[in-house]
């Protein structure tokens, strides 16, 4: 019986535009719904980073293009600079609000994405741990495809019983959304 929804495919697949597709049609049905996805920013038609945005509003830098190495401790993923305070400052207080949600009924928590770049902070992977072990939450979420080296939490939720593995491609990208949302809904009973 799956507790979990996640998606994995490509980067640029569409994984976050339909977390936010399921997002809305499940917050338009007045289901309990909070968490975070991440943004691509661009200037000037290239990337230059990713924000974090909230369900509520609140958005803040992931990572940026860094030019200049300076010799400070930095976090790299490639050519982007991951903001660990500013990520687990907008991230940490939400992910601890879900689990302790006394309803009777099962919130939902969107965590996009579970990457490279936010398993740099050990309390991230730690609140995902909790909140996916919780009973009153069920997780919405994005995990990268298996690339190089297995990064140990993206490897584990794939294996996990409860969690259910939607592979996203352009060929089912568009197509795919109902059952998401089924699968999300049958989660929640």
């Amino acid at each position: 019986m799956s507790r979990h929804v996640f998606l994995t495919g490509p980067p640029g697949v569409g994984k976050t535009t339909l977390i936010q597709k399921v997002t809305q049609a499940l917050k338009s049905s007045g289901i309990p719904i909070d968490g975070f996805y991440t943004e691509e920013v661009r200037e000037g038609g290239r990337r230059t980073g990713f924000d974090v945005v909230t369900l509520s509003g609140n958005r803040g830098p992931l990572s940026r293009v860094s030019s200049n190495s300076t010799s400070r401790c930095e976090y790299r993923v490639g050519q982007y600079v991951v903001d660990l305070v500013s990520f687990e400052r907008l991230v940490l207080p939400l992910l601890r609000n879900v689990s302790h949600g006394g309803d009777t009924e099962r919130r939902i928590c969107v965590i996009d994405e579970i990457g490279k770049m936010e398993l740099f902070s050990q309390a991230f992977i730690q609140a995902v741990r909790q909140t996916l072990a919780g009973s009153g939450t069920v997780v919405l979420g994005t995990i990268p495809i298996p690339k190089g080296k297995p990064l140990d939490l993206v490897e584990e939720i794939r294996s996990r019983k409860d969690v259910k593995v939607f592979n996203v491609s352009k060929e089912n990208r568009n197509s795919i959304l109902q059952d998401i949302l089924a699968a999300v809904e049958s989660c929640r009973k």
